[in-house]
């Protein structure tokens, strides 16, 4: 019997604990800041110094916060259009069984965040929904979980990736780093055949322990027993008696809007010098205008593209209040002495044979106080970029190590299940179960592969502009 398989076992326990003893994300956010403050203080920081840092960043992360909230709502939108739901639900079709459900949805969360982590939360997490509708005996605990797997293991592979990126654009490089690690294209970095292994790796693995961790139909915890209900959004049709109200039901408005910003769009993908930086420009804020854009034309008036939006608002919640305080976590680190410390600390215990153990685990352990890539990464690639240089370690590589380690603390940190929770009405309590039984797989073998792989790619000195 299929209930007899140890992973089954292994995840109905951890999400069982999980749901018992978990608390909400906001905890975890309030827990950092006082963490963080203590650590702060262990170190020689005055209360005066961090109640600055933290205070003085508190608004820092405003922009990402919209962009974020910007997510959900963009995806609810695209999602409530009629054409949308009929393709939603056409792929939500495919999958017959619960464990194959699981495992599609798990496949389908990593393959889209190697495009980007944004489409890959909002697409996942409205497919879900839908195949919930198919399959309604589906544990919605272990599902929700493979809808995150993009998030929590090879997204920071593809062409999102902060870190890679920022280091193979100059321009964004800040000046104390570019003198250490110079200009890393892609090639060095994403696209090296290390890379693309472990990320082939970490795909089939997570697959495969989302298929056969997946309870079986008697022993799930559905969308019902959770008391989640979805009813897709139905605009009601309306008289127009008026010349305003003939104006929010007509299509004139939006199709105008769209065709005066569509250049834009067009001109950021074709000045790109090939496909993959083309698909390199769907940043964060192009990902939210053209789902804002489709949302517009999709719904075609804009009496019904608002009604979609005020129905998206509340998924938005956990993604305002939180961010701020991350944002003071933030501050106390980049802030203070604790990220010099930290990264000091990196350096004097890595050696040539440790270097890459070290890193790893310091990422990921940096990640659960910093749960952002491209400014965790701002913060620690100064020292560790340094040490890699004195050890003689593959510059590229050391940012794919990052990268790799990077994604764990996102397995068990809600920081970025906030989105996804807002699309799915789950709460993190029982969304962390089964991810935290892939973090038990990911850890060990993340750290394998990067120190085994570190040793096949030579030392390159940094390569200036």
């Amino acid at each position: 019997m299929f209930e007899k398989n140890p992973l089954v076992r292994a995840g109905l326990k951890i999400a069982n604990l999980t749901e018992r003893w978990f608390p909400d994300a906001f905890v975890f956010a309030l827990a950092g800041v006082v963490l963080t403050f203590l650590g702060g203080l262990a170190i020689g920081e005055t209360p005066m110094a961090l109640a600055q840092a933290g205070g003085s960043s508190f608004w820092d992360l405003v922009p990402f916060t919209m962009q974020m909230a910007l997510v959900i709502i963009g995806g609810f939108v695209v999602a409530s259009s009629p054409v949308m739901m009929r393709l939603i639900r056409y792929l939500a079709g495919v999958p017959k069984t619960s464990r194959s459900a699981v495992a599609y949805v798990a496949a389908i969360a990593m393959l889209s965040s190697l495009l980007s982590w944004g489409l890959s939360l909002v697409f996942t997490g409205l497919l879900v929904r839908e195949i919930c509708r198919h399959q309604p005996q589906v544990d919605y605990r272990a599902i929700s979980a493979a809808a995150y797997l993009g998030l929590g293991s090879v997204w920071a592979f593809g062409l999102s990736s902060s870190a890679a990126l920022l280091q193979a654009t100059p321009s964004s490089i800040p000046p104390a780093l570019m003198e250490v690690t110079g200009v890393l294209p892609l090639s060095k970095t994403i696209f090296l055949w290390q890379s693309i292994l472990c990320c082939i790796v970490l795909l089939l693995v997570s697959i495969a322990i989302a298929y056969f961790s997946c309870p079986s139909d008697d022993q799930a915890k559905t969308q019902a027993d959770l008391g989640i209900a979805y009813k897709p959004l139905e605009v009601e049709v309306e008289a127009r008696s008026t010349p305003g109200e003939w104006l929010e039901h007509s299509r004139i408005l939006p199709f105008l809007v769209v065709a005066i910003l569509l250049p834009y769009l067009w001109s950021k993908f074709s000045q790109s010098e090939s496909a993959f930086a083309a698909l390199s420009a769907l940043d964060l804020n192009t990902f939210n205008l053209i789902f804002i854009l489709a949302g517009l034309l999709l719904h075609g008036t804009p009496r019904s593209f608002g009604k979609a939006v005020s129905a998206s608002v509340p998924a938005t919640s956990g993604v305002l209040i939180q961010f701020p305080f991350y944002a003071v976590i933030f501050g106390m680190i980049s802030k203070t002495s604790i990220s010099h410390f930290l990264g000091t600390l990196c350096v004097k215990l890595s050696t040539p044979l440790t270097f890459p153990l070290l890193v790893a685990i310091y990422s990921a352990f940096l990640g659960m106080l910093v749960p952002s890539g491209g400014g965790k990464w701002v913060i620690e690639a100064p020292y560790v970029m340094a040490a890699a240089n004195v050890h003689q370690i593959n510059l590229g590589w050391t940012v794919q190590i990052y990268n790799a380690a990077e994604a764990l603390p996102n397995l068990l940190n809600p920081f970025w299940m906030l989105p996804l929770m807002g699309i799915l009405s789950i709460r993190t309590r029982e969304l962390a179960g089964f991810s935290i039984l892939q973090l038990l797989f990911h850890a060990p073998l993340v750290l394998l592969m990067t120190w085994a792989l570190t040793y096949t790619l030579p030392y390159v000195p940094p390569v200036m502009p």
